[in-house]
């Protein structure tokens, strides 16, 4: 078998490369699969090894349409933080689902002979990815690789989110850009779990959708009373901890003092420097590439810092884990189903035109690319 895998480049003077590298799968070990991927999603999370802070309006085909390569320039400003990447061309994608087309000779991995598994592991814009058996997420009966396609980040993240409310002793949660794929996970896992989500979005469009799916608390940041709104909203629901996806921008330190005025409405949790209560924003996303700014109008009791999903699930262990997985694999086409705005080829991929469109990053659109598709 001949394999195909995506990679992405950072040369010398200062450019991203995208292009295709074929080679051959090598046989698996004894406890390994061969699976031949059908579906990985380009999540926000892979865009950073993707294109390497490029700017992709600058994006020119170098080679031919069967054999594409993308050659785009990364600013002079953005060139420092890449440089550690020169010369070496990774493989990318986090996550995917695919069919087991050959396995190594011990039992858990001949189980998995023709079953469709879904994946996190890397390396998954691949037309075949070997990998341990004991990491293959083997979906149920009937289940397609494009709807397990995204078992993993979206569902797991979301999860992580509620466990880490109750972990840190919140009652209820804040998140921003909550029209897209995950931000409809969360809200229909809350909804599920009982307990109260404010989104926070910037389109109507955004808000009815959101409202469409059962969502009570809907924010709208383009709105002329979104702070007010925000702020009794916040009062309502007592939601001290926030996941912002943005990361960049005013929104993180706005919802901190909106949780702060919501929060001095109580004269009993107020002292001298502001309310008692710990007030707590984790930025997991950069959809917005500007710098995090804010005014401290929050009083003293606060924290801003990042969130990531491994952490969190190493934070509570491997059996913890495996059964978070079960749960998204039994619900995969409800509670955590995806939809996708288009699914492409690696050769649809790899034009100039749809990777600007990508870039974007707009809430709600997310491509999957089918490696095995000519």
């Amino acid at each position: 078998m001949e394999n195909l895998q995506l990679k992405s480049l950072v040369t010398a003077d200062g450019y991203l490369e995208l292009f295709l590298e074929s080679s051959p799968v090598p046989d698996c070990a004894e406890d390994e699969v061969i699976i031949e991927v059908h579906a990985a999603p380009i999540n926000p999370s892979d865009m950073g090894a993707l294109f390497a802070s490029a700017d992709m309006s600058t994006a020119e085909l170098l080679g031919s349409p069967d054999k594409p390569r993308i050659r785009a320039m990364i600013p002079e400003s953005m060139r420092k933080a890449a440089a550690a990447r020169e010369g070496k061309a990774l493989a990318c994608g986090n996550e995917g689902a695919g069919i087991v087309v050959a396995t190594g000779n011990s039992q858990e991995a001949k189980a998995l002979m023709g079953k469709t598994v879904a994946v996190l592991g890397g390396r998954m814009y691949s037309k075949y990815r070997i990998n341990k058996a004991k990491t293959c997420l083997k979906l149920l009966e009937g289940t397609t690789p494009r709807e397990g396609a995204s078992c993993f980040v979206n569902p797991l993240t979301a999860i992580g989110m509620v466990e880490t409310m109750r972990m840190e002793g919140h009652s209820s949660l804040v998140h921003t850009a909550a029209a897209s794929n995950l931000g409809q996970m969360l809200q229909k896992f809350c909804i599920n779990e009982g307990v109260d989500l404010v989104n926070i979005v910037r389109k109507q469009e955004h808000v009815d959708l959101l409202e469409g799916i059962g969502a009570k608390y809907v924010c709208n940041t383009s709105s002329p009373d979104f702070f007010a709104h925000l702020t009794d909203v916040l009062a309502e629901t007592k939601a001290t901890i926030a996941f912002d996806a943005l990361g960049g921008g005013e929104l993180a330190g706005d919802i901190l003092t909106a949780m702060e005025h919501a929060l001095s409405r109580d004269a009993a949790t107020s002292g001298p420097y502001g309310s008692t209560t710990h007030k707590q924003v984790y930025i997991y996303g950069g959809l917005d590439r500007s710098a995090t700014t804010f005014n401290r109008s929050f009083g003293m009791s606060w924290g801003m810092g990042g969130y990531l999903l491994g952490p969190f699930l190493q934070k509570i262990g491997r059996d913890a884990a495996n059964k978070l997985r079960q749960k998204v694999a039994a619900e995969i086409t409800s509670t955590f189903a995806s939809s996708y705005t288009k699914e492409v080829s690696f050769q649809e991929f790899l034009t100039a035109d749809a990777l600007l469109v990508i870039d974007k990053r707009a809430t709600g659109e997310k491509y999957l690319i089918n490696p095995s598709q000519v």
